[in-house]
């Protein structure tokens, strides 16, 4: 007969799920055998942590389209696991998982150590989980871990998309699965049956009709733009109407950043340029975008302005329209269905020489097009020369992740992303240490991209474990690291009193080569491209450390400045 675990895993497959990534422990560990027999249809990933594993699993799901599993041991997964599922969370990437109460045969009611059951004398799996998933269920039977699967992917991958979870009891793991259930088990793909709803025409010729009446319209692409995978479209339609594009920070690079439409990203950790277009124009329409706080200068009453501008927010949840701001139309739909009616209707193309002409001067008057030139201590490189290295080595098959802190607002600020969707950062959490393992995981399920992390010393280090697996999969991943000692930007905004932010300077280089892997140290401008070259040429995973002056801030590549 079958058992528990070999039928979750058949769910798991039949649901069309291809990667799994785990660092497994005591229901996990009992669940492996079944993982073991199917190996040839579900790759199993073993991530050196728990936090390592749910980066992992978060930043495939959100490349895929589609969930990856996250497994591991209740207490610990609902913990440390927790990094990953709240990224998943907050930014909408599908992702299931998959966790056990550790109430080893039954002792959960008797406090034994681990247990997750929520009985007295221990914790409470479902509780921890529920808050941060859009759906979470406690098995206590076979039947209910077949059914919890089914259900757990199914919202996973509906819109919004999530991360949905499955907390089994442990001793149901093994058990045996009776021949017929009670309630009857159907097959996954009926459970998945989905047609996604149209926008309304009405409504997108309404929008039609109000972009040809602005003299300055402007479109935030946001994260919805990525995950619709409709960032060529977007791009191909700014060009021709005359629309400028800027972005949230999850929407970096929805559209290639060299295009005439395209104004950065927007935000106090954002560009200038893209600030002031949205600050000057009449009519905003927020494209799959939040419309948060965090990239809307804590709701700068200057940027965006109810009432005085008009306002549209496109949206697959009806529920985030008129969100954070209220707006003047509403539109409810995948981005993707939205901009193929707009083409589709037509826009007019008449004003748009001069819009771009409007646009391109504010581009230039905020130096959309300069990269700042700043000095650094001798044997260091600015983190303006960093940006500038990378600019100079990105090509259309390139792959970046990024990660917190001053590594992050420089490369958001100043790299010109060539083509659509070629980066990924944690913008749902703004979590430090997301970078090194989003980067491993992107390169096993895009391995036809050229993947380079960036991150600096204090996030690398956080994970830096994410290594050996490179190292085990002989993954060709380059991990760029702006090394300045330190917490670069809390050591900014700390001025003459520094504490807690300067780390011991560490030779990435020699740890790197204690992994397995191979490393190159950079300590001038001119060698950031050619280290990254060589690095890619080299394969494996290879490690760059660039030393970076520890006095190099973060702030001119911030925009506080009143609007």
């Amino acid at each position: 007969m079958a058992k528990t675990n070999e039928m979750v895993v058949q769910t798991i497959i039949e649901s069309g799920i291809k990667h799994a990534f785990t660092l497994p422990g005591l229901g996990v560990t009992w669940s492996l055998p079944a993982f073991y027999d199917r190996r040839q249809e579900l790759d199993v990933v073993l991530a050196r942590s728990e936090w390592v594993a749910s980066i992992m699993a978060q930043a495939a799901g959100r490349l895929m389209g589609r969930p990856s599993v996250l497994m591991g041991q209740g207490p610990w997964l609902t913990t440390m696991g927790a990094v990953g599922i709240l990224e998943a969370h907050f930014s909408g990437t599908p992702m299931v998982i998959l966790a056990d109460t550790s109430d080893y045969d039954g002792y959960g009611q008797m406090g034994v150590y681990q247990t997750m059951t929520g009985d007295y004398g221990g914790a409470d799996a479902m509780a921890s989980m529920k808050p941060i998933t859009k759906y979470c269920t406690y098995a206590t039977a076979p039947e209910e871990a077949i059914y919890g699967m089914q259900m757990a992917i199914k919202h996973a991958s509906l819109p919004r998309t999530g991360p949905a979870a499955v907390i089994m009891k442990s001793t149901i793991i093994r058990r045996e699965v009776p021949e017929t259930f009670k309630p009857t088990i159907y097959p996954s793909a009926g459970y998945y049956a989905y047609t996604p709803a149209r926008p309304d025409r009405e409504a997108v010729q309404k929008l039609a009709e109000m972009i040809d009446a602005a003299s300055a319209p402007v479109i935030v692409a946001g994260n919805g733009v990525l995950a619709a995978g409709a960032g060529a479209a977007l791009q191909t339609l700014a060009e021709r109407a005359g629309i400028a594009v800027v972005t949230s920070y999850n929407g970096k690079g929805a559209i290639g950043e060299n295009s005439d439409a395209a104004a950065g990203m927007m935000g106090n950790w954002g560009h200038r340029a893209a600030n002031r277009v949205v600050a000057q124009s009449d009519l905003v329409v927020m494209l799959g975008a939040s419309m948060g706080p965090d990239y809307t200068r804590f709701r700068d009453p200057g940027l965006i302005r109810p009432g005085d501008q008009k306002l549209v927010q496109i949206d697959i949840d009806p529920r985030n329209a008129g969100w954070v701001y209220p707006v003047d139309l509403a539109i409810t739909g995948d981005v993707a269905d939205v901009l193929a009616m707009l083409d589709q209707i037509g826009l007019d193309r008449s004003a748009a020489r001069n819009r771009l002409d409007r646009l391109r001067a504010i581009k230039t008057r905020n130096g959309y097009f300069d990269l700042p030139d700043l000095p650094a201590a001798q044997g260091s490189v600015h983190h303006a020369d960093v940006v500038r290295g990378l600019q100079a080595f990105i090509e259309p098959k390139d792959l970046l992740t990024l990660d917190a802190g001053s590594n992050r607002i420089w490369a958001t600020f100043g790299l010109r992303m060539p083509v659509p969707g070629q980066i990924m950062s944690p913008g749902g959490t703004g979590v430090m240490g997301w970078s090194a393992p989003a980067a491993t995981a992107a390169k096993i399920v895009r391995p036809d991209r050229r993947v380079t992390c960036v991150t600096g010393d204090g996030g690398f280090m956080m994970t830096l474990n994410s290594l050996p697996t490179a190292v085990q999969r002989g993954l060709d991943v380059v991990y760029l690291v702006f090394n300045n000692a330190g917490l670069g930007m809390v050591r900014d905004n700390l001025g003459e009193k520094r504490i807690a932010v300067d780390f011991n300077d560490i030779d990435y280089v020699r740890v790197a080569e204690g992994m397995g892997a191979r490393g190159l140290t950079v300590t001038h401008r001119d060698q950031v491209r050619e280290a990254l070259e060589e690095g890619h040429r080299m394969g494996g995973p290879v490690v760059i450390d660039v030393k970076v002056d520890p006095e190099a801030s973060h702030h001119p590549a911030s925009d506080h400045d009143p609007l």
